[in-house]
């Protein structure tokens, strides 16, 4: 793979050549120190690439010369982590890591013990925060598929909205009776007689969701999991939920 990968969102399928916007641009030039006649890889976020050499390496408008075009495969499997605000710049790195593990979807969550408390304008512009941070993500792991960010929203708006838009529904839990994340696969296997496709991942913030929170998402229909005896950091529970679904499911 070559070093440099740019994100092009706009690029049509059938570009021959790519004009990358002003930002994007200085990432590539000045930033990267990508030259005239070097291979780029730039991406659409949607799985499409387009193999390219820079064919002018201006720090605000540079533009690729299009070789070849590819289709990556849509992922086996469609894995949402819904993850309720941490403390500081861990939402950051939780994005980051999300991309890197493969995750489809990653919805922000508002809940009772979330000690980070965003009016709708700084929301927004955290939002935009976490999805540049996806973008950077996918450029540097070679991932061709950009996760979606969700707008801010509560817990309770998330288990409502998405009642039937997942096949398997989890949930982070410390509390006793919560079931390792095998069986639960293999459980799943054995009544519908294959792998979920679309998953739910429900991760807590600092000090885990609350005794309601967690019986309205059982009661949605998300299953206890547990990721150890250890209590984790919400960041590191974010990335083991993920580690342990996708080596289960057989996608890492």
């Amino acid at each position: 793979m070559p070093d440099f990968r740019a994100y092009a969102p706009h690029a049509t399928a059938d570009a021959r050549e790519i004009r990358l916007g002003p930002e994007e641009s200085h990432h590539l030039i000045a930033v990267n120190r990508c030259s005239r006649g070097d291979p780029v890889v730039a991406f659409d976020g949607r799985g499409r690439e387009w193999h390219c050499t820079c064919a002018d390496a201006a720090k605000s408008g540079a533009t690729l010369a299009v070789q070849a075009t590819h289709q990556a495969a849509a992922l086996p499997h469609a894995v949402t982590l819904g993850q309720a605000l941490p403390k500081g710049a861990t939402m950051d790195e939780i994005v980051r890591q999300a991309t890197e593990l493969g995750a489809v979807r990653v919805a922000p969550l508002q809940s009772e013990r979330t000690q980070v408390h965003l009016d709708a304008g700084r929301a927004e512009k955290k939002v935009e925060k976490w999805r540049t941070a996806a973008v950077e993500a996918a450029k540097q792991c070679g991932n061709p598929w950009v996760p979606e960010v969700a707008p801010l929203q509560t817990l309770e708006t998330l288990l409502a909205t998405t009642a039937h838009d997942f096949d398997l529904k989890l949930v982070a839990s410390l509390h006793a009776g919560a079931k390792p994340l095998r069986e639960v696969v293999q459980q799943f296997r054995a009544t519908k007689g294959m792998a979920p496709k679309r998953i739910l991942w429900l991760v807590g913030p600092e000090g885990d969701f609350s005794p309601a929170e967690m019986t309205a998402c059982v009661m949605a229909g998300a299953v206890p999991v547990t990721l150890g005896p250890l209590v984790l950091r919400c960041d590191t529970a974010a990335v083991a939920a993920l580690s342990v679904l996708g080596y289960e499911l057989g996608s890492l």
